[in-house]
């Protein structure tokens, strides 16, 4: 039924993509570069000079500044890109907070991060340390290309050798990484307290800024009054699936432009939208998948016992989830020594599921982008998995229980191969990512929630009474849309 990403709204990517360049003309400016050097200066008591043209690095311009008589390490003044960020303020305090919390708590190695803020003519901002390094995992993994703008796609002429050293660097840091928990979900801010060791902490009191919520206002022009409002935070993992779910609500409802190609494409991305959200909201979607599901038609069909894993609890603990924590945010010296894991944007604590699913970046390229559609881009995956799960075994083996660390019940191995097995892992992706979610729903979820569709190839019988009311207005609507190619700007109490 689908295969691929859906479409963003082209109008609006094409005016971000104008607004982005304009902007970061801007930023290139001598007139800017000597803010960010006078900002250096102000913050570290020292003369500083630009020593590098600025970096252009996924939402973020960067600056590396050295001090005079070179009595201290480069630092990089990382600014929010304008148009790209749209959370500037909120999104600083939170990846500012996130990197020192792993910092302190576990051996993931941080760029030390010395200062982050608001400066008046600059903006946000966080000034960390320079990390000297070759290149990124990311790089090292790719099929090589003279051309650096291809996309990286793992090299499939690399050895399994090669891959389990350099994913077993990455598993180590994820099992410490999925020992840390937190009460609630939400992003986190670091605070005072005098009585604390070091004077601060880190408390879970932002809401979860997310790289899918960043899109939906970027690239399809989803009114930010439909999001989750600037504080808020869950308390159960059903909450925040429930959230995800009305966010792929919100997305068909208000994405003007490219979404809906016909009658029956816009039915079909009705029924997903509102069955997927229905199960979130009876508190299915958290243990689909586990020792626990006793919902789903793939449950009823398995042998008992063959789940080891439980659903974890849904009231918490919650465990760090990073959405931009993949190969290209890790950096290799020339050894290929892991020296840096950087861009902590859109991380915070999240349901644990999550950080309990293989990683999806292992292939490099996004299951949805994959050239050669979803299902190959599966049994690519799944040919690489084995290798990615002897890395983690063997990481697990390394890492020794330290005073503090809150251990899974099963070894985060075995949940990541039992995710794979059931589709959990397409549950994950497919909630995280509104344009994948179609393909994700009808190719990998639909038949193991419900069984073989048959004559039900749309399961609009799946919907209540008040959902097929709705149905055909809706889709009356959204064809008429589609006639006028224009930008909507949406009154916020409207869209509410």
């Amino acid at each position: 039924m689908y295969d691929q990403q859906e479409e963003l709204d082209n109008l609006i990517w094409n005016k971000n993509d104008e607004d982005s360049d304009k902007s970061l003309k801007q930023m290139r400016l001598t007139a800017t570069c000597r803010e960010v050097e006078r900002l250096a200066e102000q913050m570290f008591k020292r003369p500083a000079t630009l020593v590098s043209p600025l970096a252009a690095g996924g939402f973020n311009i960067l600056y590396r500044i050295r001090f005079a008589g070179g009595v201290s390490p480069d630092v990089m003044v990382r600014l929010p890109w304008p148009s790209l960020v749209q959370f500037p303020d909120e999104k600083i305090v939170q990846e500012a907070a996130t990197a020192k919390c792993v910092a302190e708590h576990t051996q993931v190695p941080i760029p030390q991060h010395f200062f982050h803020g608001r400066d008046p003519t600059l903006g946000p901002f966080i000034i960390l340390q320079h990390i000297d390094h070759r290149r990124s995992m990311s790089a090292r993994l790719t099929t090589p290309h003279d051309d650096p703008s291809v996309p990286h796609v793992l090299d499939p002429d690399i050895s399994d050798a090669t891959l389990e050293d350099l994913w077993g660097k990455a598993a180590r840091c994820l099992v410490q990484l999925s020992r840390l928990s937190f009460p609630r979900i939400g992003a986190l801010v670091e605070g005072g307290d005098d009585d604390r060791p070091g004077g601060s902490y880190y408390a879970v009191a932002g809401r979860p800024i997310t790289h899918n919520m960043t899109d939906l206002v970027r690239l399809a022009n989803i009114p930010r009054a439909v999001l989750p409002p600037p504080g808020q935070t869950y308390g159960t993992a059903d909450e925040w699936y429930v959230a995800l779910a009305e966010m792929h609500v919100a997305q068909l409802v208000f994405q003007h432009n490219d979404l809906v190609l016909s009658e029956d494409d816009c039915r079909n991305k009705f029924v997903a939208r509102q069955v997927f959200r229905r199960l979130a909201k009876q508190g299915r979607l958290s243990t689909f998948g586990f020792a626990d599901d006793g919902w789903s038609a793939q449950a009823s069909n398995a042998t008992p016992g063959s789940i080891l894993g439980p659903a974890p609890a849904t009231s918490g603990p919650f465990r760090l989830w990073g959405d931009d924590f993949r190969a290209g945010n890790m950096l290799l010296n020339d050894s290929d020594d892991l020296v840096a894991v950087i861009d902590w944007d859109f991380a915070y604590a999240a349901p644990a599921q999550f950080i309990l699913d293989p990683p999806w970046w292992l292939l490099l390229d996004l299951a949805e982008t994959w050239a050669s559609g979803l299902d190959d881009w599966a049994r690519t995956y799944d040919a690489r998995l084995k290798t990615w799960l002897s890395a983690m075994v063997r990481a697990e083996g390394c890492i020794t229980d330290q005073a503090g660390d809150d251990p899974l019940p099963v070894a985060l191995s075995t949940y990541m191969r039992e995710s794979w097995e059931t589709g959990r892992f397409w549950l994950s992706y497919g909630a995280r990512k509104s344009w994948a979610f179609d393909a994700v729903y009808w190719t990998f979820l639909d038949e193991r929630f419900f069984g073989e569709r048959g004559d039900h190839k749309t399961r609009v019988h799946l919907l209540t009474e008040e959902e097929r009311a709705a149905l055909e207005p809706f889709v009356e609507r959204k064809m008429r849309e589609s006639k006028d190619r224009i930008i909507v700007d949406w009154d916020p109490l409207e869209a509410r």
